[in-house]
């Protein structure tokens, strides 16, 4: 069974007596299926000085928290570009593949509750000294011409529906349980579904990207996009009808309403049962 951690290592809002920020290493599974009970996720939390903000550091920790887990990670999601090296060689040297992306779910929800439950019981609390994250934006750039869509469609799906992801016939994808994003059973969920006579060699190819959300860049031109990674961007539709550029306010709109939460299906056609591809999403702020 495949396992995936998500990984923070950087500064909190909280000083030691000498003043100095103090830096935490964060580790906690990501839960790949929607009947994942949050309880069961494995997590693992250590503390360091600044004078200790190194690959080797790192390397220790993550060998303190594979020992304390079930099973040692498959591969490492972060998201903090910064860190980029020292996370990537830190892991590299336990021989674990560490990704740069922005499904890091779990985690983001754990720094939520850790920033506002945690870090201001310590006596070194600084209010206010947390930024968001922000990330570059890159020029979107158009999908290989073999693996573009013939047809596709705003669509939506009753959150019960999506509870039963684990049933469906899927030959790539990803999930996470609603319940991560505090929505309910009675949400509408939208998505985009992608139609095309290639449709398993288009969802392999995107299975490697790590996908993090669909956008309605409202342009000019207007479009929508697919964000993979922590800065990269698609074109995978344009938006220059009215009608199109309505659906996609609909869109957004609902995706707000249902927490950030998404999908991305694609198919053979719109009467194939199976899905070569389905992906839960998440537009989330990252801290």
């Amino acid at each position: 069974m495949t396992t995936i951690w998500e990984l923070d290592f950087y500064s909190r809002p909280i000083l030691d007596e000498q003043g100095k920020k103090i830096w935490e290493i964060l580790v906690c599974e990501s839960p790949l299926r929607v009947d994942t009970p949050l309880d069961s996720l494995f997590r693992y939390a250590e503390y360091c000085s600044s004078a200790e903000v190194n690959s080797v550091r790192l390397r220790g920790a993550l060998e303190g928290a594979i020992a304390h887990a079930a099973q040692a990670p498959s591969r490492i999601r972060f998201f903090r570009q910064a860190m980029n090296n020292m996370i990537t060689k830190a892991c590299n040297d336990l021989g674990i593949p560490a990704q740069l992306s922005r499904r890091t779910y779990a985690l983001s929800q754990w720094l939520e509750q850790r920033l506002t439950e945690v870090y201001p019981e310590h006596p070194g609390f600084q209010p206010g000294a947390n930024p968001t994250v922000s990330f570059a934006e890159t020029p979107p750039q158009p999908l290989p011409d073999a693996l573009r869509g013939q047809k596709w469609a705003f669509v939506t799906l009753d959150a019960s529906a999506l509870n039963e992801m684990n049933e469906w016939a899927i030959d790539f994808g990803d999930a996470f349980p609603l319940s991560l994003a505090g929505v309910n059973s009675k949400a509408r969920i939208p998505g985009v579904v992608i139609f095309s006579s290639r449709a398993v060699p288009m969802a392999a190819w995107m299975s490697g990207l790590e996908l993090a959300f669909l956008k309605v860049d409202d342009g000019p031109p207007s479009r929508l996009l697919l964000e993979t990674g922590v800065s990269d961007r698609w074109n995978l539709a344009s938006l220059s009808e009215a009608s199109l550029q309505a659906e996609a306010r609909n869109f957004e709109m609902a995706k707000q309403q249902a927490q950030g939460v998404h999908f991305l299906a694609i198919q053979t056609s719109p009467e194939a049962e199976a899905f070569a591809g389905f992906w839960l999403l998440r537009e989330v702020k990252l801290a």
